[in-house]
């Protein structure tokens, strides 16, 4: 499962500690993995209270400094609040309502294959994932929900392998101008940048060099705006941090449509273009890769990350009770 650091101009834990949290996730997967699998080979599964627990998953991930000021500062609040305003240092409201909404979403669900309690665990896993690319122990975003039905994250994180590094949406800043791209994914060998063209099943579309191209379905056409507008303005801006961060890894271009088709034939040698006649074959050879994290890939999710804009807000109890914290600390 792909690992998702940016979220459109969210705060994200990987932001803390890029080239510790990515790792920390894979291990934190084969452990609750495993742990799941074996209650679920011994009949002793229980589908809530082994799949809903955030603190859970949290206390593998989260980084040691963050502990010991959650530690010091639930000392204090121990002693000058009552319990219910204790337990918000863990889940937040909004938190509690991505826990119940998995919750009711899942309540009937009893895995009976492996198959289906892998989907499972990827569907909390993928909520998990969603918490921590919109929040971190002091701060967090106000995150758009329909998020957590978007079927595009969805297919980056659940279809791909831990190692790939994904930028979904996420906003630069350009000589202070924001600059919203598409989606960027950081594998151990290539960073892609990707625009996805898709519509109708079957749908065809016809490239050119011209701003716009045309979109053909069911007898109809239709002008749609080139995608390789955003993905050359993408490139461009990826490779220039790159240059200036001295990394170095290839970055490629792609056009994906899963759906339909896309025809260019005077296409530029440094575009791929990923539609429903070669789509199998490129999947499948992203899904094979079995190179671990790299330090290059690290440094350039690193990189990438200190360029992106992020707007957040101080979670209330750290705000409420910053000068007592410092007394502590």
């Amino acid at each position: 499962m792909g690992q998702l650091i940016k979220l459109q101009n969210y705060v994200s834990r990987y932001e803390i500690d890029t080239y510790r949290y990515p790792s920390q996730y894979i291990r934190m997967k084969k452990q609750q993995w495993n742990r799941i699998r074996l209650a679920w080979e011994n009949g002793d599964l229980a589908t809530k209270e082994d799949f809903a627990h955030d603190r859970d998953w949290d206390s593998l991930l989260d980084n040691k400094d963050d502990n010991i000021l959650l530690k010091l500062k639930s000392m204090f609040q121990r002693k000058q609040k009552d319990s219910q305003i204790n337990n918000h240092l863990v889940n937040d409201a909004e938190n509690n309502d991505n826990k119940v909404e998995w919750q009711l979403n899942h309540k009937e669900n009893n895995p009976e294959t492996m198959e289906e309690l892998m989907q499972l665990f990827l569907d909390r896993l993928f909520h998990i994932q969603m918490k921590w690319a919109s929040s971190t122990i002091r701060e967090k975003s106000l995150i758009d929900r329909d998020y957590y039905y978007n079927q595009e994250i969805k297919f980056f994180l659940q279809r791909f392998p831990d190692t790939f590094l994904v930028l979904y949406k996420p906003i630069f800043l350009v000589k202070q101008a924001p600059v919203e791209f598409d989606i960027v994914v950081i594998t151990p060998i290539h960073t892609y940048c990707i625009a996805i063209l898709e519509d109708e099943e079957d749908s065809v579309f016809i490239g050119s060099n011209k701003r716009f191209w045309l979109k053909k379905h069911a007898g109809k056409e239709n002008k749609v705006l080139s995608p390789t507008i955003s993905l050359n303005r993408m490139e461009k801006i990826v490779r220039n941090i790159y240059d200036t961060e001295q990394i170095e890894m290839p970055v490629k271009k792609i056009i994906l449509n899963r759906s339909g088709y896309v025809d260019y034939l005077d296409k530029p040698i440094d575009l791929d273009i990923i539609e429903k006649r070669n789509y199998n074959d490129w999947f499948n050879q992203q899904r094979q890769m079995v190179s671990p994290l790299k330090h290059v890939q690290l440094k350039a999710a690193k990189s990438l990350l200190s360029y992106c804009q992020t707007s957040s807000i101080k979670r209330y109890e750290w705000e409420d009770d910053h000068t007592d914290l410092m007394k502590l600390t």
